[in-house]
Formats: C-alpha cells, sequence, structure tokens
C-alpha cells in the first residue's frame, strides 16, 4: 500500500516551501534537518505551527518540508502556508478556522524595487535649495 501524502506549496515575499504531511508521530524535517536545528528562534518555530495547534492537529502528522530563497522569516512564513494549504487538502472542514486566523491568504508583501533618481525604494537625496 502507497504512504498517502497532503502536500501544499507556500510563498512569502521570495521564499517558496514544498510541504508533505503524512500521518504519523508529529516529526517535522526543514530541507533535511529537524526544525529545531534549521530554525534556532522560537518565533520562527511559533509561526510554523500557528496552523497545526489552531486545528488541534499537533503531533498527528509527519512533516517533511523543502523550502528555498529568502531570509530565515520569509521561509518560516512560507512553510505555515504550505501547511496550511496541506491541511485543507487533509480536511476541507477545517478551512472557516485557519480563514478567521488570516493563514489561508497569501502574504503579498514584497521588497519594493529601487527607482531611478531615487536613493533607495522610497528614500531620496538630500535636498539643497542653496
Amino acid at each position: 500500500m502507497a504512504v498517502k501524502y497532503f502536500t501544499g506549496v507556500g510563498k512569502r515575499k521570495t521564499a517558496i516551501a514544498r510541504v508533505f504531511l503524512r500521518e504519523g508521530t508529529g516529526q517535522m524535517t526543514v530541507n533535511a534537518r529537524s526544525l529545531e536545528d534549521f530554525f534556532k528562534r522560537p518565533t520562527s518555530r511559533m509561526v510554523i505551527e500557528q496552523p497545526l495547534n489552531l486545528t488541534q492537529l499537533v503531533g498527528k502528522f509527519d512533516i517533511k518540508v523543502n523550502v528555498i530563497g529568502g531570509g530565515l522569516s520569509g521561509q518560516a512564513g512560507a512553510i505555515r502556508h504550505g501547511i496550511t494549504r496541506a491541511l485543507l487538502q487533509y480536511n476541507p472542514e477545517l478551512r472557516p478556522v485557519l480563514k478567521v486566523a488570516g493563514l489561508i491568504t497569501r502574504d503579498p508583501r514584497k521588497k519594493e524595487r529601487k527607482m531611478y533618481g531615487l536613493k533607495s525604494a522610497r528614500a531620496r537625496f538630500q535636498f539643497s535649495k542653496r
């Protein structure tokens, strides 16, 4: 019998996470490393576990994640989005709970590009009247 996987792709800023959920003991691996080894900051781990805590499914799934791009904060957000999508594939009835928490919506905020004639995205060069 083949193992049943639930998949989800999450994105945040420039990070992309492919998430694979399988019923199991609650192990979580990110890029073939444990969650605690990959994310040292407890806030990042808390962000990742949000969808599981909201749906009371902590420890019910083995989660395997491949994540690329962005920084650690963006990667944590991408993993959270991916887990949410995979949970919806597992059970569509979880949608109202996740929707109210705002986890289904992809966060559209990205770094704004630098425009010509400016110092950076928003900052201007200092103006001198004389």
